[in-house]
């Protein structure tokens, strides 16, 4: 990787036109590991530039030169994984362990997936005498996050090719040097100069650039549901698509036939991995009120082992927040819910004993949680869990759907039609029975103020099409 300070645009690594640069910091020592240069709207006037003359040409390209394209980079993709996993590691403070098993193939799994389904995906149909054909929606521009980053590059990269549309890419500031690599694999893979464009930078200058650019057709974004708002209304003047992954607060509902010792430890697990810093996370479990003391002992005993540590160590289960801002964040609510009354039972506001630098977060657990506290409303993003004890089931469809957002929810039970019933009453995009293995072809977006549109397979594919009819294009 040796083009931290350059953007590629147009086929090629280019300067930035100003120079701006922000240190990039390792969060597990809050030293800086090296800097990238901060784009400018005429950079992204100049990428937007290159996508839109590479459309028309791109757009015509066949199933089967897309395909081609999209092997050719899943071949230059794999023999990076280990510098990419390192850079993801130290970047955003991942567990090496993480980073490699996850975090990084996560970004060639949805590469794999994409081919997959642009194999068995029919662009046209005839109905009557009228084609409806599926075509590229144009010019992407994509603004993604940095806690979950080659999964939210892939999955948005990946649909756009297949669907034959052209793209700037603008990845988190916080961890950029996954995506240098990542260009760098679109280079060696040969795509066409124009089709895939990055420029680094911030969303009030970059990101604000690409959703309001004329030019972009449409913007995908990834992120705050707060900084999702401001690229609407960026994008509002132009009448652009807006596609968008945002927030979560997701409920974790463990019915009463479930095996408390499974569901409740795999809960705190899944909260608790990757920092808590994923937006689907399920970081408010609901269990029955009888049951509320056996749940909260079975958490305790489950979180307490977690080891909070070095990224760089194998034996660490967590590693650091990401920056200073989301340790204060993270901070400020553990302070707030001890404040508001509900009941600490382990991990607690400061660094973890024998951390004294880096931006490293307690495991915490809070019960007796109720629904007007704000560690119980608002998305910490840190391995924070709120266990909220409900009185019947109609009780706990209530309080899970009682949120702005919608991303996830979580049903556990030793009945799959009592979790299947209760999990048709969620109001979210997703919704997992039992704790089942990942499914890279399921659909993935929120209802309500957690977005709009899916991501995913032929889901993700979809968002980059527009539909037309072609009316008596059957006729004889």
């Amino acid at each position: 990787m040796g083009h931290q300070l350059q953007f590629y645009i147009d086929g090629a690594w280019v300067d930035p036109l100003e120079d701006r640069r922000i240190d990039v910091i390792d969060p597990s020592t809050e030293e800086p590991i090296g800097q990238i240069a901060l784009g400018s709207k005429r950079d992204v006037d100049r990428a937007v530039a290159a996508a839109k003359a590479a459309f028309p040409r791109f757009a015509r390209t066949s199933k089967a030169e897309r395909l081609d394209l999209l092997r050719r980079i899943v071949a230059a993709y794999e023999p990076r994984l280990e510098e990419l996993a390192a850079t993801v590691s130290r970047e955003m403070g991942a567990p090496l362990k993480l980073a490699r098993e996850v975090q990084t193939p996560i970004g060639l799994t949805h590469l794999k997936k994409m081919i997959e389904t642009l194999e068995n995906f029919e662009f046209d149909t005839l109905r009557g005498t009228t084609m409806i054909t599926r075509e590229p929606v144009g010019v992407c521009g994509m603004i993604t996050p940095w806690n979950w980053p080659l999964n939210q590059i892939a999955c948005k990269v990946a649909p756009a090719l297949a669907a034959g549309c052209t793209m700037v890419l603008k990845p988190s500031e916080i961890a950029p040097f996954n995506a240098v690599i990542f260009a760098e694999i679109m280079d060696a893979a040969g795509v066409p100069k124009g089709v895939f464009n990055l420029v680094q930078g911030d969303g009030p200058t970059v990101g604000q650039a690409i959703a309001s650019h004329p030019d972009v057709d449409m913007v995908s974004f990834t992120g705050s549901t707060r900084a999702g708002i401001l690229v609407a209304k960026a994008a509002a003047d132009t009448v652009k698509r807006v596609h968008q992954e945002l927030g979560g607060k997701s409920a974790n509902v463990i019915l009463s036939d479930a095996d408390f010792n499974h569901a409740v430890s795999r809960g705190v697990m899944g909260c608790m991995r990757n920092s808590g810093q994923s937006c689907n996370a399920p970081t408010r479990m609901f269990v029955p009120r009888d049951r509320h003391e056996e749940a909260v002992a079975i958490a305790k005993a489950a979180a307490e082992p977690i080891r909070v540590g070095m990224p760089a160590q194998e034996d660490s289960t967590i590693g650091p927040v990401v920056s200073q801002a989301q340790f204060d964040k993270v901070q400020g609510l553990i302070e707030a819910g001890i404040k508001e009354g509900a009941e600490l039972v382990t991990g607690g506001t400061g660094r973890p004993e024998g951390l004294n630098r880096g931006y490293f977060v307690r495991p915490t657990i809070f019960a007796n949680v109720s629904p007007e506290m704000r560690i119980a409303k608002e998305e910490i993003f840190g391995p924070v869990l709120a266990i909220m004890p409900y009185d019947d089931e109609a009780h706990v469809v209530r309080m899970a759907n009682d949120t702005p957002y919608g991303l996830a929810a979580y049903v556990q039970s030793g009945s799959i039609e009592h979790a299947r019933r209760v999990a048709r009453e969620m109001r979210a995009g997703a919704v997992q029975i039992n704790y089942p293995a990942w499914d890279s072809g399921a659909p993935f977006g929120g209802y309500k103020q957690s977005g709009n549109g899916r991501e995913y397979a032929e889901f993700g594919l979809a968002e980059f099409l527009e539909v037309k009819g072609m009316i008596g294009h059957g006729a004889v």
